[in-house]
């Protein structure tokens, strides 16, 4: 098999601009569903990609369908190099495993939304008992009051709202479903209740503002209910307002929903800052359902080969077709001492005829049905299948493009 080596005008590096578009249906508490696939049942998982629901994205995509005891795991053997997992501790790798031990983890690792509720604080209230409270709204103090230059809603404290203080919904979306940043005006929240819509956020100004739009004639349509981090993948959903006109209740209960400080109560109705809530199961809302679509933004680094196939070469083939085949003729023989093949094996002549009885003059003909692409050290690392074998004679040459995701 000839091997050729891609010359510096053959290979061509890009990136391939993608929009992934994501959508969430968030119900009944934990179930989630993403991009309307549904829980497939296995036959040794009771999911087949062995998860919660399919609300979850699997990373690397393991364990699909295996058994309890029949997962695989990563491991590593503590050596003098004192390589472990991020999860373990420095005090418990030195303390609980001895030097040769195994360290295992475990697979499938996976990803979703997550939901944060914040309730008001109180009046009066110890920033150093009680800031751990609000430590990652706090984190994103100085990432909102960079982007404020695009919209005064981002201001961490203004005369809109404090978010130290405020009550507020933080919505995190993992990077693993967006790539490197949500596409800016992509971004749809819906709020139902009872199946019936009672709001929906846009960011239609594609500046982070994220804006009620309905429905047509809906409280407070048109104000600003939060703002969106697109490059952060965090959604700071601070409207307040009763989505209901009527004050419909909000929850499995007439009990006001209680904050965490102070016994201060705060209506139970449906809110922008109670999107997708019951997912942590803070709020049971089993009246409640939400839908989240958005576009991710993300770019594949792509490599472009221009594989030739030269004239006058690549017509020879080892195919066991590509001899003239003769039952009387032996095409190899073996024994203890060697392996021999003859030398006068002639070549089938495939040379079509524009008449019926005569055959063509003979020309080596061969069909390139598949290309390999090999790295330094020779080694496959990539095959190429064409749809339909294309027929190579002496006197063509050709040229196939090849396109790699790296």
């Amino acid at each position: 098999m000839p091997f050729y080596k891609f010359k510096p005008n053959d290979l061509f590096y890009n990136r391939v601009k993608v929009n992934p578009k994501q959508t969430f249906l968030f119900y009944l508490n934990t179930v989630r569903v993403l991009n309307n696939l549904v829980n497939e049942s296995g036959s040794h998982a009771a999911y087949v990609p062995n998860m919660l629901s399919s609300g979850y994205v699997s990373l690397y995509e393991l364990n699909v369908d295996r058994s309890t005891n029949q997962l695989i795991h990563p491991f590593v053997v503590k050596t003098s190099d004192r390589t472990s997992f991020k999860t373990v501790t420095t005090s418990s790798f030195n303390a609980d495993y001895e030097f040769g031990a195994t360290i295992s983890s475990i697979y499938p690792l996976s990803a979703s939304v997550s939901k944060l509720l914040l309730n008001a604080v109180p009046v009066t209230w110890d920033p150093l008992v009680d800031g751990g409270y609000r430590n990652r709204i706090q984190a994103l103090k100085n990432t909102l009051n960079f982007h404020s230059k695009l919209s005064p809603a981002y201001q961490y404290s203004s005369s809109a709202g404090n978010k130290q203080i405020q009550r507020l919904g933080l919505l995190s979306i993992p990077s693993i479903l967006y790539g490197s940043s949500i596409k800016k005006g992509s971004i749809d929240l819906k709020f139902y209740v009872s199946g019936t819509l009672v709001g929906q956020l846009q960011d239609s100004r594609r500046n982070g503002e994220l804006i009620q739009v309905g429905p047509p004639g809906s409280n407070y349509s048109g104000s600003i209910a939060g703002v969106a981090l697109y490059n952060e993948g965090f959604l700071v959903l601070t409207g307040s307002w009763d989505l209901a006109a009527a004050g419909t209740p909000y929850g499995s209960t007439a009990t006001p929903f209680t904050e965490n400080y102070g016994g201060v109560t705060v209506p139970d109705s449906p809110r922008w800052a109670y999107f997708a809530q019951n997912i942590s199961g803070t709020i049971v809302a089993l009246s409640s359902s939400f839908e989240m679509s958005y576009e991710g933004l993300d770019y594949v680094p792509t490599i472009t080969m221009l594989a030739h196939a030269p004239r006058g070469e690549l017509n020879h083939s080892n195919n066991p077709t590509y001899p003239e085949y003769n039952l009387n003729r032996i095409f190899f023989s073996s024994g203890s001492t060697g392996y021999g093949e003859p030398t006068n094996t002639a070549i089938k002549n495939i040379v079509s005829s524009s008449f019926i009885a005569p055959t063509a003059s003979f020309e080596k003909e061969t069909y390139i049905s598949q290309i390999g692409v090999y790295d330094e050290d020779k080694k496959l690392i990539a095959v190429a299948k064409l749809a339909t074998p294309v027929k190579k004679t002496q006197e063509r040459d050709y040229t196939f493009k090849l396109k790699l995701d790296i």
